[in-house]
Formats: structure tokens, C-alpha cells, sequence
């Protein structure tokens, strides 16, 4: 029997967890579903990842309720992902921040990235119709800014491609605690279809430098102490590094995409198959390891027909 596409038959709701992993500073996370998190300062709040619609971001906004009466400010958004970024505009925040990257891919991709994202993985997105449409940045910046939250200084950094072009981190100096975005997940899959996977691991050593405290990753739980925050690292670097060097090695063989694929999943499985949302990854990623070992460096824009064209023929459906 076919596998369903994507994740189309993936409704089993999930458990939000919140929790506080530095002095103010929270984590919500959704067991391998997208991460949010929270930063509270002196006179107001940072949100960082929006969710995909207002009516999620909502659930965000009621946890914050409950830690702090003070205004959510701002929104920042790690990268352009639809379910980032497309419920920004529940926060009703004075500021929208982003890398000047992120606002070039949202010009560029935004809308197919949408359309690709909500065909794929429909449960993501509660209540659509709620969307009033792309979520555009309303701060950018290029490599550094600072936000000050009263006497809490958040940096935002433009620490390196990996997961997209834009990513960006914060980091708050004052609890040594980062929120990385998509650039580390934990027992989550690597989404990698619009990756820079020669790249990713120098930003993952980036990272690692800060000796961070904790860790709020794009997926999966909060990440606690640093033991935990290097094995988050060790665990992502592994995955992008064994994705791209499979890759590599078809590409250098003549393998066809299907090939690469069947001998992809003989490096990965026996390590990664357990994680969340990896049989759902894995073709878009396996296209774009294959992509960039073959020297096409700037992913190809998926769109919805792209998706299921591709999907397709890699399960051995067409």
C-alpha cells in the first residue's frame, strides 16, 4: 500500500510542555511539532517563531499569560518557514524582526513556500483560514542587532547558513541561554529541503562556542544543561553530515536520485528512523543533499507541485 504524502495522515494531536529554561526565559515545544519560545525582560516580551496561523500562535500567547502580564514587543522569526512565521500577526507587536536573508527568501519563495508547507502537513495548520496572508519583516538586519528589553539585552545573530540562508539565533548574555531556530533539533529530524549542508556544521561549531546554558531548539524538547545542549549538537551535525556525505558519495558514483535515496537509508535509518517527522523528511532531503553535492549550491523553490511530483517518485509510487 502507498504511504500517504507527506504527512497529510498525521492528525494525532501533540503535547505543548512550557518550560522555563533560564531566569524569564521559556520554551514551548510540541513533541517534534514547531518550537516557540519566549523572552521576558524588564518592560515587555520577545516571542521567537510565530507559529503557522494565528489561531496557533494564539496558544503561544495564552501560555505567556501565564508567566507574564508585561506586552509581547516583538516577533522574531528564526527563518521564513510558513509554520514559523505565518502567525505573526496574533502578537499584535510593535516590531517583526528578521535577517535582511529571511525578507529576500520570503520575496522570492514565500508564497510557493506556503502553499508547498500547508499541502504537506495540514495538521500544522489550525484554523488557515485565519492567515490574512504573508508575514512580512518589519525590522531587518544584517549580521547583528541588539534588542533591549529594559536592562535584558537580547542579541540577535546571523550566525550561518544551515537549515535556510536567513537563519538567526538569539542569544540572551545575561542567562547564557540561546534559541536556535531550526539549526538544532533534538530526536527531530533535520528538515534539510531548502538547506546549506556544507555549511551547517561550521554554524553548529558557531553555536557550540557560546557554551550556551541552554537551548530552546526548533524541534523537539527543551534543551537543559550542557551536557544535553553539546549532545542536541553532536545529534544535528551528525544527521546534516551523514545526509550530504551519502549524497556526496551517489553523486561521485553516478547514482540516480532514487539510488541516492535507497542508499541514504542504509547510513540513516539504523540511527535516525526513531525520530519525529523523519519519513517525512526524507525526501526533501535526500532531493536537496543530492542537489548540492551535484554543485547546485542555492536550493530549487519547492512548490506544491514540485512536492508531490517528487514525493512520488522516490516512495515508488510513479
Amino acid at each position: 500500500m502507498a504511504k500517504g504524502f507527506a504527512s497529510t495522515t498525521d492528525m494525532a494531536e501533540k503535547k505543548v510542555t512550557f518550560s522555563e529554561i533560564g531566569p524569564d526565559l521559556y520554551a514551548f515545544t510540541a513533541e517534534g511539532d514547531p518550537n516557540s519560545a519566549v523572552i521576558v525582560g524588564d518592560d515587555g516580551c520577545i516571542v521567537f517563531d510565530a507559529q503557522a496561523t494565528p489561531a496557533m500562535a494564539n496558544k503561544v500567547i495564552e501560555r505567556v499569560k501565564t508567566v507574564t502580564d508585561k506586552p509581547i514587543k516583538y516577533v522574531v522569526l528564526s527563518h521564513y518557514h510558513a509554520v514559523r512565521v505565518l502567525g505573526a500577526s496574533a502578537y499584535h507587536a510593535q516590531g517583526i524582526v528578521a535577517s535582511q536573508e529571511t525578507h529576500r527568501l520570503i520575496v522570492e519563495r514565500g508564497q510557493q513556500d506556503w502553499d508547498s508547507e500547508y499541502g504537506r502537513f495540514p495538521r500544522l495548520f489550525q484554523d488557515a483560514e485565519s492567515i490574512p496572508g504573508l508575514t512580512w519583516p518589519t525590522l531587518t538586519f544584517e549580521g547583528e542587532m541588539t534588542i533591549h528589553l529594559g536592562k535584558r539585552e537580547v542579541q540577535l545573530i546571523q550566525i550561518g547558513a544551515g537549515h535556510t540562508s536567513g537563519d538567526i539565533v538569539a542569544w540572551v548574555p545575561d542567562a547564557e541561554v540561546m534559541f536556535s531556530g531550526d539549526l538544532i533539533e533534538y530526536h527531530s529530524a533535520c528538515y534539510c529541503g531548502d538547506a546549506y549542508l556544507r555549511e551547517w556544521p561550521s554554524t553548529l561549531n558557531e553555536i557550540r562556542d557560546f557554551n550556551p546554558k541552554a537551548i530552546a531548539p526548533g524541534r523537539g524538547d527543551a534543551l537543559k544543561g550542557e551536557a544535553t545542549v553539546r549532545e542536541a549538537i553532536a545529534m544535528t551535525r551528525d544527521f546534516v553530515s551523514s545526509l550530504y556525505g551519502a549524497a556526496e558519495m551517489s553523486v561521485a558514483k553516478g547514482r540516480s536520485l532514487k539510488e541516492s535515496m535507497a542508499a541514504t537509508r542504509e547510513v540513516m535509518d539504523p540511527k535516525f528512523a526513531s525520530f519525529a517527522i523523519y519519513e517525512h523528511c526524507l525526501p526533501f532531503n535526500v532531493s536537496r543533499a543530492y542537489d548540492e553535492a551535484g554543485g547546485i549550491d542555492d536550493p530549487v523553490i519547492w512548490t506544491a507541485e514540485r512536492d508531490r511530483e517528487m514525493w512520488a517518485r522516490l516512495q515508488g509510487e510513479g
